[in-house]
């Protein structure tokens, strides 16, 4: 289930990270989704959608970080 707005994004996704942040994950997550649709292409048993959320947040993480006060800020 691809997302077109950030808005759609789950509230555990919406609720710690920042707006760009969330253009990064959506992105991510739909293009990842795309691309695992066949489960041999797939890591293990996850689901399609397990992927996508993983790939997601490994793409969030490459440009932002968890800061020391818990909310998410670009990297330097």
């Amino acid at each position: 289930m691809p997302y077109s707005s950030n808005s759609e994004l789950p509230d555990s996704v919406r609720g710690v990270l920042p707006q760009g942040a969330q253009d990064i994950y959506r992105k991510a997550f739909n293009n990842a989704f795309e691309q695992y649709k066949d489960p041999d292409e797939r890591r293990g048993d996850k689901s399609r959608e397990q992927t996508a959320h993983q790939v997601a947040w490994a793409a969030v993480k490459k440009e932002y970080e968890k800061g020391d006060d818990d909310n998410w800020h670009k990297k330097s």
